[in-house]
């Protein structure tokens, strides 16, 4: 694919559905399953791309027995496996059901069944089994004040893992002491698999007293029930126990996949990778972004190859303003702002799971004009960030990026396409 034969907007869009498409489960899960095992096999799963994976799964066995949850509107046709769909990012009751009944199905297996699981992003919230003393509503209220907080992934999975039934190798205890088989979907910076879904199947070394840690570090408030259940054990199984000795966890696809087929299907462009991992607040990130990619354009001379920054990870957003916004649109929207409408660079910035925080929007573009179209548009760029309020800015643009469900999730794709003078266009 040439930039010069289809415009900067088209060709960062194809990047970003080519990034989508090498994480298609029915695209890769199979090289990773083995032949069906004999006797009593259950699937189950959990996550965004779970149905996408439990139809890959019965491409290849046929009709399995199974339950597996996924996010409303992301439901697959299966022939023995069950599809439930619940709410994400913040649980309800249609999630906490599905989970008593995964658990109910894994209750009572030996040591000759075969258990596969799905997991992907996601699944920390469809996955819904609270401690005791905690209700569904109390569960969805903290669930919410961290996604508010800005604190990362991986701190708001430690608090999950210690007020779930479920999640931190909970999930793989339950099926002990069958055989299982976890595959995963990275959504993670680092692609540790403790952290993909708040690790249901797999061991973890947190306590509840790093749980607190993180509530109190971002200043989540959370109910009474809460701290006294933060305040005794919690069923989060360490990784040396026995009950996770016959678990294999395998991450099947990852970001660092989907950007390096981005990169490739860049052709004639000079493609620069920054990385799978960056994490924190998506409006620092955007001005770090702005930075380099303006350093770029100052150096690029005519006939000079463009230059494309590449980077994906999980940005987090701290909710200052009650604006429609998630982190992905919130990065262009800062970078709009740094840009400060530089002629030669565009970019877009999306969720590859389709969801951009809780919009259903996957993200957004930038181009030189981004400004100059707000103005006329009557949005103030400005105090939409303040707000944020990234979605609706974007909306009024007509610059959003929708893809409606993807069936996948290796989390935030972005990239900068830098142009060399002589080249502008906006």
């Amino acid at each position: 694919m040439k930039l010069s034969d289809i415009g900067p907007a088209a060709f960062l869009r194809a990047l970003f559905d080519r990034a989508v498409e090498v994480a298609d489960p029915m695209r890769s899960l199979a090289d990773f399953l083995p032949p069906k095992p004999p006797g009593r096999v259950v699937v189950v799963g959990a996550g965004k791309a779970s149905a996408r994976m439990a139809e890959a799964v019965e491409v290849k066995w046929g009709p399995c027995e199974g339950l597996v949850i996924t996010r409303y509107g992301y439901g697959r046709p299966c022939r023995g496996i069950e599809i439930v769909e619940a709410a994400h990012p913040v649980p309800d009751a249609a999630g906490a059901a599905a989970t008593a009944r995964m658990l109910d199905l894994l209750e009572g297996l030996g040591e000759g069944d075969f258990v596969l699981a799905l997991i992907s992003g996601g699944a920390s919230a469809l996955l819904v089994a609270p401690v005791a003393g905690v209700t569904l509503a109390e569960k969805q209220a903290v669930n919410a004040a961290l996604l508010a907080s800005g604190a990362p992934i991986d701190r708001m999975n430690t608090v999950r893992k210690h007020l779930s039934r479920v999640k931190g190798g909970q999930l793989a205890a339950a099926a002990y002491p069958a055989r299982m088989l976890a595959l995963m979907i990275s959504d993670v910076p680092g692609d540790d698999p403790a952290f993909i879904g708040s690790g249901p199947t797999v061991g973890d070394a947190s306590t509840v007293a790093d749980a607190r840690a993180v509530l109190e570090r971002w200043r989540v408030a959370v109910p009474q029930s809460v701290t006294v259940a933060l305040n005794r054990p919690s069923g989060v199984v360490p990784a040396g126990d026995a009950r996770l000795g016959r678990v294999e966890n395998v991450i099947y696809a990852a970001p660092i996949q989907s950007l390096t087929a981005a990169a490739r299907l860049a052709r004639g462009v000079e493609v620069r990778l920054l990385g799978d991992a960056v994490e924190g607040e998506a409006r620092d990130a955007a001005i770090a972004h702005a930075a380099l990619a303006t350093e770029a354009a100052g150096k690029l001379r005519v006939g000079d190859r463009p230059v494309l920054l590449l980077s994906g990870g999980e940005l987090t957003v701290t909710r200052r303003g009650n604006g429609i916004g998630g982190p992905n649109a919130e990065f262009c929207l800062a970078l709009a702002l740094a840009l400060r409408g530089h002629p030669r660079i565009h970019a877009i910035a999306c969720d590859t799971d389709g969801v951009d925080g809780a919009a259903e929007v996957a993200g957004a573009r930038v181009a030189p004009d981004t400004l100059a179209r707000a103005v006329q548009a009557g949005v103030d760029a400005a105090r939409a960030l303040a707000a944020n309020d990234a979605h609706s800015f974007f909306a009024a643009l007509g610059d959003q990026v929708i893809t409606g469900p993807t069936l996948t999730n290796v989390n935030d794709f972005r990239a900068l396409l830098i142009l060399p003078p002589g080249e502008d266009a906006a």
